[in-house]
């Protein structure tokens, strides 16, 4: 049976409570044992943040009738060939019988340096994308259906991330919709785009405040970049490979 919407809203929260707990964790460890990172790093180096989404979209594997598939997690078996470059590590894939189903990655970003981190997290999306395509269409994963390919992004919901920001451009105007656009604003334009132009089947943004430990609170833009519209594209793609 397909996952039900308030289950899928549960199983989100509980992503983004584990997302904060997460770093909380790493954070307190690594002061306890005197070898904090620099700044705001000591709160990532433990890897496992996103991990509740990981566990979402394997349940809608399962839950939208693919049974047969092999979901690959571990390091070793994540890697797919590009074009541009011999290989490339992705968060999670989904096999199916030799089959790509998909590819995803989970992508997360908090305070206090969210300009140079943005500009760095958009390059990486479309750089991926546009060599996952290419190497799609030069058959490296085999003559097979269009495979999904999803990118989502948890950012810090924080003043700095909400402000105002402003950018020049010496010889040419920057396009209208980032001027004067905040962080978490910048993100979901990135992510509509990202879908417009094919690169990414889906991509969703969620913003949510370190608060969230406690509630797994989040919001989303109520549009092609909102959590819900991912899931239900994943799911019916999934749907869909199941069928076949």
């Amino acid at each position: 049976m397909p996952l039900e919407l308030a289950n899928y809203e549960k199983k989100a929260k509980a992503a983004v409570k584990a997302f904060w707990a997460g770093r909380h964790a790493s954070s307190t460890k690594q002061l306890a044992s005197g070898k904090a990172d620099q700044g705001e790093r000591s709160a990532v180096t433990g890897g496992k943040n996103m991990d509740g989404f990981i566990s979402l979209m394997r349940d809608l594997v399962h839950d939208n009738g693919l049974k047969s598939a092999e979901i690959h997690l571990v390091r070793k078996a994540l890697t797919l060939p590009g074009y541009f470059r011999p290989t490339k590590l992705w968060d999670m894939l989904i096999m199916d019988r030799g089959r790509l189903i998909a590819a995803l990655e989970f992508k997360s970003q908090v305070g206090p340096s969210f300009g140079n981190n943005f500009n760095n997290r958009a390059e990486e999306s479309i750089g991926s994308a546009h060599d996952f395509w290419t190497a799609y269409r030069e058959s490296a994963f085999g003559d097979i259906p269009r495979p999904f390919l999803g990118w989502i992004m948890l950012v810090e919901d924080a003043e700095s991330s909400r402000s105002s920001v402003r950018d020049a451009s010496s010889h040419f105007a920057v396009f209208p919709e980032f001027r004067e656009a905040s962080y978490i604003d910048r993100y979901h334009i990135v992510c509509k785009k990202l879908i417009q132009e094919q690169l990414y089947t889906a991509a969703a943004t969620l913003a949510s405040p370190r608060t969230a430990l406690k509630d797994g609170k989040f919001t989303t833009n109520e549009d092609m970049t909102s959590l819900s519209t991912f899931v239900t594209t994943f799911a019916g793609h999934i749907a869909a490979a199941a069928a076949r």
